[in-house]
């Protein structure tokens, strides 16, 4: 390798360093405390995670989480998906898995998440298609992926931002918008352009698993979603482990259960009112299905989470079961 050659990657990384570094900083000052920090805009809130949190299932909502420091690794359909300084996930279709957190008191985990506007997303989406070759390439729910320079320098004007009040608000969704752009022109967002056109079966499934989110407490069946598809029952099955690598029920027994644990740890619900609030009929059958899905009963299984993160409650109605 030359000499000019070698100069010039080292410029590269040098300056690699410097930003990731300043990200890291800012971020420390915009999450001074464990947990989540709420922001002047209602879908971007920052993480921080002075503890590791060992493999545990989750349940994230759509959106984009983009790492500044840790390490986070998200096992589904047997394939890790790692988010940390140098990848980060972007989830289109909220799909159940298990992840585990790197973080300790010295190097926390510092994060971004950003709940999908899907007004903007799929809007910028069709721009994108209309002024770009359009690829055909299948849709995914979820992917990680390295991130370039130009959505590692759009991060971090986007911290410098939210570092302050006004700009937060004024320059703040502005900056979001050029982050969507970044993902859904990088090195897999064909794939997430392809899930936000909501065509074919995996629109049909995506409108599916909406359709659970909205309404996991009622009395909802396969036959009645499969209709709801436009679908046959086996049809219905056969796409809906494709896009979720779950059944339906099985989906949607994990979406009670996950909901059930938030309500029991943000709110301080007991397990049986957290469970007839989620559309059981049985507290011991919950029991039951609570230990077998996350490994403890409900009170052991909160006591763990309350002792490894901190989850302060969040303001509003939420539009999707989430879990971290």
């Amino acid at each position: 390798m030359s000499k000019a050659r070698t100069s010039t990657l080292d410029r590269t990384r040098s300056t690699r360093a410097k930003r990731q570094a300043s990200m890291v900083a800012l971020l420390k000052q915009l999450a001074p405390r464990e947990g989540y920090t709420l922001t002047a805009l209602p879908d971007v809130r920052f993480l921080r995670s002075d503890r590791p949190l060992a493999s545990t299932p989750v349940l994230y909502e759509p959106g984009i989480v983009i790492v500044c420091q840790g390490r986070k690794r998200g096992l589904w359909a047997n394939q890790v998906y790692l988010y940390d300084a140098q990848h980060y996930l972007a989830v289109s279709v909220p799909v159940p898995f298990t992840m585990e957190t790197d973080a300790s008191a010295d190097e926390p985990l510092l994060a971004i998440y950003f709940s999908l506007d899907f007004t903007v997303l799929a809007g910028l989406a069709l721009q994108v298609d209309e002024l770009t070759e359009r690829m055909q390439t299948a849709p995914v729910g979820m992917f990680s992926t390295p991130m370039d320079d130009a959505l590692a320098q759009t991060v971090l004007r986007f911290l410098e931002a939210m570092s302050s009040p006004v700009e937060a608000v004024l320059l703040g969704p502005a900056i979001v918008r050029e982050i969507y752009f970044r993902v859904l022109t990088g090195e897999q967002g064909a794939s997430m352009r392809a899930a936000l056109a909501s065509q074919g079966p995996f629109g049909r499934i995506a409108k599916a698993v909406r359709r659970i989110h909205t309404a996991f407490s009622e009395r909802l069946d396969v036959d009645r979603l499969a209709r709801e598809a436009g679908m046959s029952i086996p049809t219905f099955h056969t796409h809906f482990r494709t896009v979720t690598q779950s059944s339906p029920m099985q989906y949607l027994k994990s979406v009670r259960l996950h909901q059930a644990r938030l309500l029991m740890l943000r709110n301080g619900k007991t397990a049986s009112a957290a469970s007839a609030e989620v559309g059981y009929e049985s507290a011991s059958q919950f029991s039951r299905e609570f230990k077998r899905f996350f490994g403890l009963s409900p009170s052991d299984e909160i006591a763990r989470l309350r002792s490894s993160f901190a989850m302060p409650p969040l303001p509003g109605a939420q539009a999707w079961v989430t879990s971290h």
